[in-house]
């Protein structure tokens, strides 16, 4: 539904984004080379260019316990920022790269994606990083339009499934799991790249053609439950905070300690990530909630989308999607949602 015709879009959305190009914005690390395209929310490290990171006073000096998923003594980590700090931290307590960081749980080791680590962590919440364990290749045939998955981020440039939806055509492939990496589809490397460019790529791919990808699982444990019968015990010892509030991951700037959601901003933001989903094939917490951040105090739908065009303008989301975000907010402030 047409907004208004005062509204402007950045030109090229979906490449040359320095956020989705770790070694182009400064972040060589190992592992990440090979990237296959452009590549909010989710608490990327990348800071603007000439720009220095935050100084480490403005850090919150908060301190998490962290476990691997597959089984490790605890850990503690502190003093990180957003995503790629944190999987640097974690890296440093077990002695391990931070690009074989897949993602994070929070208080369950298993592959749960309710409870996948965004842009905020309660103050209380227990870490557990999952690493990147079997590597597999499959070929699929696209015999629907629509595959079945949704995919998200873990905002440091790795793509994985979120969700498998019954019956689809990757629902029949048993090897094809919640939680696995996508690292190539057809040979072209994905690492680098944002969910909703993977979920765009899967979308254009011919029907009625087979596709090959290459995936990596994250590394399971023999023994999941009784390695970890105590493992979701967290705030104890030296951890701070009341667990009344969470620790907000920026992709630019400082972490800050906040004010758990409203009611209203809970109900907004499912309501703008199942959105996401219907259109994109996307799941995203933490960029639903910077859309109702946004949008909770616009006075009009074209105010709102001026600025999703300012501040999230990769994206380019379309109108009918920006209206329906827009009613989605309003529904939630009157409570009809």
């Amino acid at each position: 539904m047409p907004l208004g015709l005062g509204r402007r879009k950045k030109a090229s959305p979906l490449v040359e984004n320095e956020e989705a190009e770790p070694i182009r914005a400064g972040l060589n690390v190992p592992g990440m080379d090979g990237l296959g395209g452009g590549g909010v929310g989710l608490g990327e490290g990348t800071t603007q260019e000439g720009l220095p990171p935050p100084p480490t006073s403005l850090r919150p000096r908060l301190i998490f316990h962290t476990q691997l998923a597959h089984g490790s003594p605890t850990g503690r980590i502190e003093g990180f920022s957003n995503v790629r700090e944190l999987y640097t931290k974690i890296g440093e307590a077990f002695g391990i790269a931070p690009p074989e960081v897949m993602f994070c749980t929070l208080n369950t080791h298993k592959v749960d994606m309710d409870k996948l680590l965004g842009g905020q962590i309660g103050l209380e919440d227990f870490i557990f990083a999952h690493i990147k364990g079997q590597r597999k290749e499959v070929e699929v045939f696209k015999g629907e339009d629509a595959l079945g998955l949704t995919i998200t981020d873990n905002g440091a440039g790795y793509a994985f499934i979120k969700r498998i939806r019954e019956g689809s055509v990757v629902h029949q492939i048993q090897v094809i799991n919640v939680g696995d990496m996508i690292e190539s589809i057809n040979g072209h490397s994905l690492i680098g790249c944002r969910h909703y460019e993977v979920a765009k790529m899967l979308k254009e791919l011919p029907k009625g053609k087979d596709f090959v990808l290459k995936m990596v699982e994250p590394l399971k444990a023999f023994d999941m439950i009784s390695q970890r019968s105590g493992g979701a015990r967290a705030g104890s010892g030296t951890q701070l905070g009341t667990g009344k509030g969470t620790l907000r991951l920026r992709s630019k700037g400082p972490a800050t300690v906040e004010e758990l959601p409203s009611a209203f901003e809970e109900k907004a933001i499912e309501k703008v990530d199942d959105l996401l989903e219907s259109y994109m094939g996307i799941r995203d917490s933490e960029l639903a909630a910077t859309m109702v951040e946004l949008g909770k105090d616009k006075k009009n739908p074209d105010e709102f989308a001026e600025a999703l065009d300012e501040t999230l303008g990769d994206f380019a989301f379309p109108d009918e999607f920006v209206f329906d975000v827009w009613g989605a907010i309003g529904d939630a402030k009157v409570g009809r949602l």
